[in-house]
Order: C-alpha cells, then structure tokens, then sequence
C-alpha cells in the first residue's frame, strides 16, 4: 500500500517545494522592496494591498502542504512492511536466551 502512495506522494512534495521558492521570490520585502519582478507590477494586478494578502495565503498553503508531504514522506519510509519485519525480528533475536558452554569439570 505504501509503495501506490509514495511515488505521487513524492511529485506533490517536489512541485510544492519549487512552488513555495517561486513564491517567496516573487513577494516584496517588508520594506516595500522591488521583490524579484518589481513591486509595480503586483499592485496592477492585485491592488494596492492585494498583493500582500494573496501572496501570504499562497505562502501558507504552500507551506503547509509541503510540510506535510514531508512528514508523510519520512512516515511511509520509516514504517514500511520490510523496516517493521526487521525490527520485529531482531527484537525475537534478543529475547532468545544465549547458550552458555559447560564447564569442564576439573580432576579431583
């Protein structure tokens, strides 16, 4: 089951990472800075303060659905069936006693 999910997991992941760097280049400094295409052109086509708020929600959203491909990501390959058939083998390797050689007995 894991492995249907992994690999569109994956492409999820990497659109929403080169997504978020898009994003974030795009968007004006707090000083009111040119951002990577200028800030004229961001208030024609969102408004005066438009832009800010549209380019916030699309950050956080972004963010958000990269974080958690990420944690479903390191989940799916922490605990596939394999990881937990080992463990769990090692973990029954352990609780067996070791045997312990006799002692010669030594000549009266």
């Amino acid at each position: 089951m894991a492995e249907i999910i992994h690999t569109p997991l994956t492409v999820v992941h990497v659109v929403a990472c080169i997504f978020l760097i898009l994003v974030i280049l795009i968007q004006p400094g707090k000083s009111g800075g040119m951002g990577i295409f200028g800030s004229a052109g961001a208030q024609q086509v969102f408004g005066g303060r438009g832009a800010g708020n549209f380019m916030t929600k699309t950050t956080w959203a972004t963010a958000t659905i990269f974080f958690v491909s990420s944690i479903s990501l390191a989940y799916l390959s922490s605990s596939s069936d394999e990881a937990l058939q080992k463990k769990s083998a090692q973990l029954v390797d352990q609780s067996k006693p070791i045997p312990v050689p006799a002692s010669p007995s030594k000549p009266k």
